[in-house]
């Protein structure tokens, strides 16, 4: 459960870092990644960027 954990918080930091480059590159403004404002602090829901993410890295394991 701990290695989970940190697995998670680990993604979240890394994701959280590459968040300004990734959106340069145009992810982040698909129809379905939101963004909204609650208490003073933008949040952001990536839903479709990490579709597309994940669609990604998927076919580039099967291929290598």
């Amino acid at each position: 459960m701990l290695r989970w954990a940190l697995v998670i918080l680990l993604a979240l930091v890394l994701l959280s870092w590459a968040q300004p480059l990734l959106q340069r590159m145009g992810l982040g403004r698909l129809p379905g990644d939101f963004r909204f404002r609650l208490f003073g602090r933008e949040w952001y829901l990536p839903v479709a960027s990490t579709m597309v993410l994940s669609l990604v890295v998927s076919l580039l394991v099967k291929v290598f």
